[in-house]
């Protein structure tokens, strides 16, 4: 999963949300050397990932995708729900986007100095150019690829990817849909995380 559905998925706590946001940074053991409640997000943040790796919804999306990115097949994928959780967020939160990205702005920038160093760089621009809200739109695939390939192993062809974003779409969502759903399942039940979520939701679960 990237950023926005890693911060989501940590609940109401910014503790967790904080540990969770910078998990991909802090390698090993070193995850002990943060409060324990940041070192928990750390771990969850694991958790997730593997959860993510080896469900059968994400593979269906990586193998759409292997073509144009072989092994970073996943990394495309990881970025496309988050555009999909982002577009639909409404269904998810209580929260809106905004409200949301805002309140997430406010815990980086409360703790800034708990932060890995290739966070602290990389932060302001996520912030200044509202990188959590701006997933809602499709066009913004298209745009965080080039950076990433830019910065990043990841290959360059994002025209490819945002193609076959747009031709498999639904196929796309609906596989997000499905997996996201036990995600959550998986959150709230491993983790005992509170997800604050619309009261259709509420209502259904």
């Amino acid at each position: 999963m990237n950023y926005l559905a890693h911060l989501y998925l940590s609940g109401d706590s910014d503790e967790i949300k904080l540990g969770n946001f910078i998990g991909d940074y802090v390698k090993g053991n070193k995850y002990l050397n943060y409060p324990e409640k940041v070192a928990y997000g750390i771990r969850m943040h694991r958790s997730i990932d593997s959860f993510t790796d080896s469900h059968a919804d994400v593979r269906e999306c990586n193998k759409l995708l292997k073509p144009g990115f072989g092994r970073h097949a996943g990394i495309v994928s990881d970025i496309f729900f988050d555009h999909f959780l982002a577009s639909r967020f409404h269904e998810y939160s209580s929260y809106t986007l905004r409200q949301f990205s805002k309140q997430a702005h406010s815990v980086f920038i409360s703790n800034f100095g708990l932060l890995p160093l290739r966070v602290k760089q990389f932060l302001p621009f996520l912030i200044q150019h509202k990188r959590l809200e701006s997933y809602a739109m499709r066009e913004t695939m298209f745009h965080v690829l080039e950076i990433m390939s830019r910065r990043t192993s990841l290959p360059s062809n994002s025209q490819w990817a945002f193609e076959i974003l747009n031709q498999e779409y639904d196929q796309f969502e609906t596989l997000f849909r499905s997996f996201f759903n036990e995600m959550i399942g998986f959150v709230e039940s491993e983790f005992e995380i509170e997800i604050s979520k619309p009261p259709t939701q509420l209502e259904l679960s």
